[in-house]
């Protein structure tokens, strides 16, 4: 199994900070390897202290089912195929922010989890990380 190396996650937050900035929200930025593991966090100045939790655990919710979070939110809404996953795993944050990390060979080697404005700004600027690599 391989994993997001620290050198990697460094990247993704720069291009995160990048998009954050032009955004101009204060985002917290969390990368996660593949075994969910914390490889490197970033919060910006001035971003919710709130958000740190939830950069983290949308980071590890998109790893832990293989899919973005807001993926999984679509699914666990009332009459859903997942409704109320978000129980599970002491804590699952099901709403877009949290994107897979993939290697040139499509393999899944991580994830990172945004949190600090709107969901679409969060997603975006977590999309913006992944495709750093």
């Amino acid at each position: 199994m391989h994993n997001v190396t620290l050198e990697q996650a460094r990247k993704i937050i720069d291009a995160c900070l990048q998009k954050s900035e032009e955004l101009n929200v204060k985002m917290n930025i969390a990368v996660v390897d593949s075994g969910t593991n914390l490889v490197a966090f970033n919060k910006m100045d001035g971003a919710w202290l709130g958000s740190i939790d939830i950069a983290q655990k949308k980071a590890k919710t998109a790893r832990f089912f293989n899919m973005n979070s807001g993926e999984i939110g679509k699914l666990s809404q009332p009459g859903g195929s997942l409704y109320n996953i978000e129980h599970s795993n002491g804590g699952l944050i099901t709403f877009p922010g949290g994107v897979l990390l993939k290697n040139a060979e499509g393999e899944i080697i991580g994830a990172v989890g945004v949190s600090g404005s709107t969901v679409e700004n969060d997603h975006t600027v977590a999309e913006a990380g992944a495709n750093a690599l």
